[in-house]
């Protein structure tokens, strides 16, 4: 055998271990990214198949070691809906009257400007039976908050104006804002009792001054909705307040069933 022909069997001889070494990562794609401890993720998601369950940053066994989630049982043809708001754009109480005219509660992760300003929103979303989440007091990145006292006070701030103005403590549950977190936010926020939700279905909604059509967003949600999904909308977007009542009948028209955090937590 000469040189040449030698060099290119070890080659491929390499090749191969080198695939087979590869087989246990492609198995186990859809287990936990390592996520940084002190560092700064962001959540994202990877759509698949349509109508399956997207893989996000971090596996759901991973997060679900520190009361996290991002999607639901899989099997079942549950919907969990929940609206980020940051401020009042004018659209929320189009949103309030598409669920309740459906009969669909919903999840509104707030922070403290939010119900300074606006607490006769904020009462009919509790009196119509929806949960408050915590989006923290100043909406910052998380992942810079290294110490359990800052983050507590993130926290605690917003509680107190949610027991101020509904006389209960607020529901323990929690959103980073922006969806950065990292390994010792995610022990810190169950140190102190929260269960943190990311999302497993969202679309770019969230931009004023560049509203998505009807069409676009139906064209982005309606192939990626699967079963457990837990939806992130922004209440602040025009088109969400247009489009939630028609696409809420449409949900359901495809057998679809709502349900709130509080149940998703007694499930999981």
């Amino acid at each position: 055998m000469n040189k040449q022909k030698f060099t290119n069997k070890m080659i491929i001889c390499l090749v191969f271990i080198l695939a087979l070494q590869m087989i246990p990562l492609i198995k186990n794609n859809h287990q936990s990214i390592p996520v940084s401890n002190t560092g700064s993720s962001s959540w994202g998601l990877g759509y698949g198949t349509e109508g399956e369950q997207p893989t996000g940053h971090s596996d759901a066994e991973y997060l679900k070691k520190y009361n996290a989630y991002y999607v639901g049982d899989k099997e079942e043809k549950i919907l969990y809906l929940t609206f980020d708001a940051g401020y009042e754009n004018g659209y929320t109480e189009a949103l309030l009257d598409a669920l309740k005219k459906h009969n669909v509660p919903a999840t509104f992760f707030l922070v403290s400007n939010y119900i300074k300003e606006n607490p006769e929103l904020v009462t009919r979303m509790v009196e119509e039976g929806h949960i408050i989440g915590n989006h923290t007091t100043t909406h910052p990145d998380m992942t810079q908050i290294t110490d359990i006292e800052s983050f507590r006070k993130e926290l605690e701030g917003i509680e107190i104006l949610y027991k101020e103005l509904i006389g209960e403590e607020m529901p323990k549950y929690y959103r980073p804002p922006a969806g950065k977190y990292n390994e010792n936010n995610l022990k810190m926020a169950s140190s102190l009792g929260y269960h943190t939700f990311f999302w497993s279905l969202a679309y770019v909604d969230w931009e004023n001054n560049n509203q998505p059509s009807k069409e676009h967003a139906f064209s982005k949600l309606l192939p990626r909705t699967h079963p457990g999904a837990v939806i992130l909308l922004h209440s602040t977007s025009k088109t969400n307040s247009v489009i939630l009542d028609e696409l809420i009948t449409q949900w359901q028209s495809e057998g679809y069933e709502f349900r709130s955090l509080d149940e998703f937590v007694e499930n999981n």
